[in-house]
């Protein structure tokens, strides 16, 4: 007995070949939508890559925009089918098709998954790059006369104003390197002379954020020297007082900006699958409906639909036994193949 089976008539069938071409064409549109953003998480991981080091893994993107313009096409053929299926001078060209493209959608569809879950799963990996490339930024960012890094500095700079965050962690990562070129320091002074012989490394550190890191909100100038002497400034205590510079770690700024991006399309992804599900299993009403008219020659006659000519159970016992009977096939070939050669007289 066929699964989920329906009764129809030639004004159902008209209305499900138009809802269904009309169900094919919005998951058209969705597959654009996936293609221009995986096109636009590209171009966002682009725009950052010296952040991470150059070690930034564009296969999502890349999967992305593949599956985008995949539906797209895959879309567009079921659309012409539910076009067409109504009219019986075209419809028989379509016929042989449909199965392997139902088969085909099934495939889609776990692609889609396995895009899905990388979206979620992907964010671990991410945040592990930004964490290195950040750091070696923070480090970089006085090199602007150093080929390759002579940008850091700008990019380092616009991210921090532009996601109101500080150093990597926080802001005390800048207190831990030298963000300021020798070039830009006077060592016959005395001060600065002291400072630098005081460092193992020789390095001029000190409590002070670049100037990206101020909180333009803030109704006191930005204090961004000397951020935990108390004594440089007047009624000021680092402990207690709200500092006006950000104290959100740019790494978690840019995992929380990116993690927001992969959901969104994980989820428009994972939305997309039971779209497809519901084109696949409207197809095939609409088809078995067709093969089963009780008079071909009267397209207003009576049919029926189904989801499986079968029950669930004797449709995947016979797959089973396919598969089964296509191994033992393959055994027998490979055992012919691998017979000795009769001897020779």
């Amino acid at each position: 007995m066929a699964f989920l089976p329906v009764k129809f008539d030639l004004p159902k069938r008209v209305k499900l070949a138009q809802g269904l071409w009309l169900l094919y064409w919005v998951s058209v549109m969705v597959g654009i939508l996936i293609f221009c953003l995986g096109i636009f998480f590209k171009i966002e991981l682009r725009k950052r890559s010296e952040m991470m080091d150059n070690n930034e893994s564009h296969f999502v993107p890349n999967l992305l925009i593949l599956m985008g313009m995949v539906a797209c096409g895959v879309n567009a053929f079921g659309g012409k089918v539910c076009h067409d299926s109504l009219d019986p001078t075209k419809f028989p060209k379509w016929k042989p098709m449909v199965k392997p493209y139902l088969l085909f959608c099934c495939g889609f569809n776990v692609m889609l998954l396995v895009t899905a879950l990388l979206c979620f799963l992907m964010q671990f990996a991410l945040y592990l790059t930004l964490a290195e490339g950040l750091k070696n930024g923070i480090k970089f960012y006085k090199d602007t006369d150093t080929p390759g890094r002579c940008f850091m500095k700008r990019t380092l700079d616009m991210t921090q104003i532009e996601f109101r965050c500080c150093g990597n962690n926080n802001y005390r990562d800048w207190f831990e390197v030298q963000w300021i070129s020798n070039r830009y320091l006077d060592m016959s002074n005395d001060e600065v002379k002291d400072r630098v012989l005081s460092n193992v490394d020789g390095k001029y550190l000190m409590d002070s954020v670049p100037f990206s890191c101020c909180n333009p909100g803030s109704p006191r100038p930005c204090i961004q020297h000397h951020l935990t002497n108390n004594s440089a400034h007047y009624d000021y205590d680092h402990r207690i007082e709200e500092l006006n510079i950000w104290t959100r770690g740019c790494r978690e700024a840019l995992v929380s900006y990116y993690g927001g991006i992969m959901n969104s399309i994980g989820a428009l992804i994972i939305i997309t699958i039971f779209l497809e599900a519901a084109d696949m299993a409207g197809l095939k009403y609409l088809t078995t409906s067709l093969e089963t008219l009780a008079d071909p020659e009267n397209p207003e006659s009576e049919s029926e639909g189904w989801l499986l000519e079968k029950g669930v159970k004797e449709t995947f016992a016979d797959l089973l036994a396919k598969l089964k009977t296509l191994g033992k096939a393959n055994q027998v070939e490979e055992g012919g193949d691998t017979e000795a050669p009769p001897p020779q007289h």
